[in-house]
């Protein structure tokens, strides 16, 4: 799979930064749409070859390496005139060329290659590394999240730092790389810009709750999103908290990751779900949903030993891939999909693998191969592997992002292998979250900087693990089944492949074997299922001439603002685009939006930021077109956009999301015609349908059980009754007591075959509403 993967990049893309795998072809930042934000990753400097590097060595390819390091050496620029994400280009290009670095040094010790190495991929780690600078020149010292590589940050040419905000995790998940290239280096410049950093974060999270927010402002250190989580927008700072203890020994890291650790786990972590909440209350859930980033958490756990949890969440994942087939970019706490892309995210892969390696428990070995099957069956394509554009549909996104290379590969090789067939001891070294390899033995060494070492007072409170990992050894020992009895209560949370529960009284000693007349209470227990949030359709309707309401677009609705199914006439306004088109800056054709419908293009920073300064310049509605080239509403299903965490009453615009293709169509009209009248409605609306009542669904369950036991448990809620008196028969009004037996019998036959088809299938991975399926349920 690795080589099909890099053997297609390195064939078809190489020395672009990332291979389009249904193009067979290199994405080139420039040459292709732009796709916002996701092009921050690329900055002309073969992303995906420099994030591969240390993968090379890992699965044991070292000649593959030697060449692929030549490559870098010779081909790779790091001064190209781009503006990129300072975090992404830290992780996986400064990541990248540092473990390849401490892979080829390695190398070169023992004798057997790379002698001709000079230290070529530290140089160049070292010049980008100044290159990222730049953005941290703060009055607060949390770094820029753009910075442009060879013009830096508010220079005239660098056409960036208007920015005023970045993500925390995005400020936060710098000092692994950078305290490593000081160290490595002998210049402590990086490690004390990425331990500013820190303090900053850590200073400004919330007091009472000791958690802290999504967004922050870089110029005062005031929090623009005050939701909290362990998924996007904060994830890796959590994560590089505790590995800068392991990486550095410095107890001042490891003080900071405990505080917030029993922050996530007295409000975040409500196993097996992790929650969004609100920093300053987090008693209140945010949001219904949970991002895919979240599946890193399970194997942080592991690494502060903290199994339990690990294995509650882990499992409630594997249930989700099991009935969606990979892991959607976003789900709902009913396990539904919310935002339905897959982008070969490596981190469900990442914590299956230090489960397997704390527990040894070979399930999951088993979740392993399961992952493998799968990207073979849905992701793998003739010039590599692809994202997948939505679960539900199994439609393919021309993208291989490089995280795939140097992640999902590394992981799931690690977990298949032992350790006498890997080329080096995975134990000296620690992963960044890009995984890359850092040896654990820079802290003692390579001399920590000077006047760099922070100090911290313990509480007396210090137990065996204080200052170490726990030991599964010691605290698990001889106990293979530790994991599976943590797991089973979790193992059919999403309905699929559900297990067959014994009745209160077998079928055959209960129903079949009894003599004598006896009285049976069939019950059934009532209870509404939880709708499934509906998304109704809304509609843009070009009504000017020459389209005379002829042209109806399809839209997707916003949870909040105006809510158009409420307006029977619907919004009418002419359309004039924002500028900038994105609305995440100060709108500067106020005069000309007031009044009318502004358009603005999704990307680089959240709806409700846009609709607020749109609102405020007086546009009495939004049109948000997606980015995302090719995307249209026959392919993608709708979905409902959504705000920022914080309240968005505040906000009472109409706003309408458009996909691609249908975006096309309306700025086409505008270009051609200029005056473009369009309406805003729902969908049904426009069809003059009224909304009609929807039945209300139920789930019932049936059980058979003595009619003593019912009277005791009569106060269980609502229930459904079938009583058999005697003299009343089972099948028929004319049979006699042998054909009712005989009947009986035949029933209990079918019963017993229906409940061991149906205890076979335990671990079928098929959906409940699988067509190749026959329904053998007693």
């Amino acid at each position: 799979m690795f080589d099909h993967a890099y053997g297609s990049y390195m064939k078809y893309a190489y020395p672009a930064d990332e291979l389009m795998p249904l193009s067979c072809k290199g994405r080139v930042r420039g040459q292709e749409p732009n796709r916002g934000d996701i092009d921050d990753s690329l900055g002309k400097f073969s992303l995906t070859l420099i994030d591969t590097l240390d993968t090379l060595v890992v699965l044991n390819k070292l000649d593959e390496f030697e060449n692929a390091v030549r490559k870098a050496v010779k081909d790779v620029r790091l001064d190209n005139d781009v503006v990129v994400s300072v975090f992404e280009t830290n992780i996986r290009v400064l990541g990248g060329l540092l473990g390849a670095h401490v892979m080829a040094d390695l190398l070169r010790q023992r004798g057997e290659r790379m002698q001709w190495y000079q230290d070529e991929l530290l140089h160049m780690a070292k010049e980008l590394g100044h290159r990222l600078l730049p953005a941290f020149n703060t009055t607060s010292g949390l770094p820029y999240p753009k910075v442009n590589l060879r013009y830096g940050v508010l220079n005239p040419l660098s056409r960036t730092g208007t920015e005023s905000d970045t993500c925390t995790a995005c400020a936060g998940t710098m000092i692994l790389e950078f305290a490593a290239l000081s160290r490595l280096s002998g210049e402590s410049v990086f490690e004390e810009h990425a331990r500013k950093a820190l303090d900053v974060l850590w200073e400004r999270r919330q007091r009472g709750s000791d958690l802290v927010g999504t967004v922050i402002n870089i110029h005062n250190g005031e929090w623009v999103r005050r939701d909290s989580g362990v998924g996007a927008g904060i994830d890796s700072y959590y994560e590089y908290l505790m590995k800068a203890y392991i990486l550095l020994g410095d107890n001042v890291f490891l003080e900071r990751f405990n505080i917030h650790y029993s922050a996530i786990m007295k409000y975040i972590s409500q196993p097996p779900l992790l929650l969004n909440v609100h920093m300053h209350n987090p008693t209140v859930s945010v949001r219904s949903w949970m991002d895919s980033l979240l599946a890193f958490f399970p194997g942080l756990q592991v690494l502060r030993g903290d199994l339990k949890p690990a294995i509650e969440t882990h499992e409630m994942l594997y249930q989700v891939t099991k009935q969606h087939k990979f892991l959607p970019e976003a789900f709902t706490t009913e396990f539904r999909v919310h935002w339905g892309q897959h982008l070969l995210r490596p981190e469900f892969a990442e914590s299956t693998y230090y489960l397997y390696k704390a527990t040894g428990d070979p399930y999951y070995l088993r979740v392993g191969q399961s992952i493998v099957e799968k990207l073979n069956a849905y992701a793998r394509v003739p010039c590599g592997f692809a994202a997948v554009q939505d679960v539900r549909t199994g439609t393919h996104e021309d993208r291989m992002d490089s995280f795939f290379l140097a992640e999902m590969f590394k992981y799931l090789y690690l977990l298949f292998s032992e350790k006498s067939q890997l080329p080096i001891n995975m134990d000296d070294y620690i992963f960044t979250t890009e995984a890359h390899l850092l040896p654990v033995s820079l802290s003692t060494t390579q001399p920590p900087c000077q006047g760099n070492i922070t100090t911290i007072t313990f509480s007396q409170e210090e137990d065996l693990f204080t200052h170490s990992c726990p030991s599964t050894e010691t605290l698990f020992p001889n106990n293979p089944s530790f994991a599976k009895t943590i797991r089973d209560s979790y193992k059919y949370l999403t309905g699929v492949g559900r297990a067959f529960h014994p009745l209160p009284v077998r079928y055959d000693s209960f129903m079949c074997e009894r003599k004598g007349v006896y009285r049976v209470k069939l019950v059934a227990e009532v209870s509404h299922t939880t709708e499934e949030e509906e998304v109704i359709p809304h509609v843009v309707q070009l009504i000017s001439p020459p389209f005379l309401g002829r042209t109806v677009l399809t839209a997707g609705p916003a949870k909040f603002g105006m809510d158009l199914t409420k307006q029977e006439h619907g919004v009418k306004g002419s359309i004039v685009k924002a500028s900038p088109y994105t609305a995440c800056g100060p709108v500067e054709n106020s005069a000309e939006l007031k009044g009318h419908i502004a358009l603005a293009l999704r990307g680089d920073c959240m709806f409700a930021v846009k609709a607020r300064r749109l609102q405020e310049a007086e546009a009495i509605g939004v049109i948000f077109i997606d980015h995302r080239e090719g995307s249209n509403s026959d392919e993608t299903p709708l979905f409902q956009m959504v705000g920022d965490g914080d309240s968005t009453e505040d906000i009472t615009l109409p706003l309408v999301f458009l996909f691609s293709r249908e975006g096309g169509v309306l700025t086409a009209a505008l270009e051609d015609h200029h005056n473009v009248d369009v309406l805003l409605l729902s969908k049904e609306r426009q069809l003059g349908n009224d909304k009609s009542e929807r039945p209300v669904g139920m789930n019932i369950k049936l059980r058979l059980a003595e009619e003593e036991e019912l009277d005791e448990g009569a106060t269980r809620g609502p229930t459904l009754e079938l009583v058999l008196e005697k003299g009343e028969v089972l099948i028929g009004e004319d049979v006699d007591v042998g054909q009712q037996r005989s009947q009986q019998n035949k029933m209990c036959t079918k019963a017993a075959e229906n409940v061991e088809a149906e205890a076979s299938s335990e671990d079928s991975s098929k959906t409940p509403h699988s067509n190749s399926e026959t329904d053998t349920k007693p």
